[in-house]
């Protein structure tokens, strides 16, 4: 039986920490507006904030979901995605 959701079996910690990784804060904070990013941030604040905020998380899952979608097409061409860190 195969799941068509793309994030199926990742969590909401798995995905920022990736997006941390990748993009770094600074880059977060601009991509999606929100304090936890740009003030003093945290994975453990970050996760507290989205985790009670759906509108966020939301905005979180889709940025993952772009972020994901860039990679493969970046290791076939040899082009890495700019991030910025």
């Amino acid at each position: 039986m195969s799941n068509n959701d793309p994030l199926h079996g990742v969590t909401l910690k798995m995905m920022l920490t990736e997006l941390e990784e990748a993009y770094g804060w600074v880059e977060l904070a601009k991509r999606i507006r929100i304090n936890c990013f740009s003030n003093d941030p945290s994975i453990n604040s970050s996760l507290k904030f989205l985790r009670r905020t759906p509108w966020a998380r939301n905005k979180v899952e889709g940025l993952y979901l772009e972020f994901k979608a860039e990679v493969p097409q970046a290791s076939k061409s040899g082009i890495w995605p700019t991030l910025n860190k």
